[in-house]
């Protein structure tokens, strides 16, 4: 295969993924089907098929996908948190990241599909926690751990700790996103003054006195 051959065969594929997405986000997985998949994406139900085995394997990857996007955030948390010279501010950075990441539309619409899916995916459904939502907490733990040594922190038990961190940031608009849906009604900014809010309350609780 030549690299033309490559790159149009990928592009095919995100358009499957594409068009894939917006049908299970508007008529569910059970009411989507692979004929109207292969028609929105404009390829043959053949193409479909090559790449993917099944509408099961195709809605699996979708939400992989999506759980991929904490990657670059996952990074962010031992490189910002590391050694850190400011925590305060190196925390408020974090947080608006952290909260900007999860509460990005796909990541919202993908995330309700998939809970009202669990009990067809169970095994899916657990794979994406603990790639995504347990994954974020299991990177910021040890970093957590290390601030406590350096006396930056007082976090005994830093497992917990980032769990607090987390439902601080996220509790209140993640919780009306999975149950309001997509017209949840906080700016960019809004979002940015939950997460240092979430913050402030965190270095209430673990905070070192000066």
């Amino acid at each position: 295969m030549t690299v033309v051959d490559e790159g149009r065969s990928a592009r095919k594929r995100r358009s499957i993924m594409a068009a894939a997405a917006e049908l299970f986000l508007r008529n569910g997985y059970q009411g989507t089907s692979m004929d109207e998949i292969a028609a929105l994406a404009a390829v043959s139900k053949q193409t479909v098929y090559k790449n993917f085995a099944d509408k099961e394997r195709l809605f699996h990857d979708i939400i992989m996908g999506i759980a991929g996007t904490v990657e670059e955030f996952l990074q962010s948390v031992s490189d910002t948190l590391r050694d850190t010279q400011d925590l305060a501010g190196d925390l408020h950075v974090l947080g608006r990241q952290y909260i900007q990441v999860v509460m990005r539309p796909q990541v919202l619409q993908m995330r309700r599909l998939l809970i009202g899916e669990s009990a067809r995916f169970p095994e899916l459904a657990r794979t994406y926690y603990e790639k995504a939502p347990e994954r974020v907490l299991t990177a910021l733990a040890p970093e957590l751990a290390r601030l406590t040594e350096r006396g930056l922190l007082n976090a005994p038990d830093p497992t917990l700790a980032a769990r607090h961190f987390a439902f601080l940031i996220l509790g209140t608009p993640l919780d009306k996103a999975m149950f309001v849906g997509d017209d949840i009604g906080f700016t960019a900014t809004e979002l940015d003054r939950m997460a240092d809010a979430g913050v402030r309350v965190f270095l209430a609780a673990y905070g070192v006195q000066s």
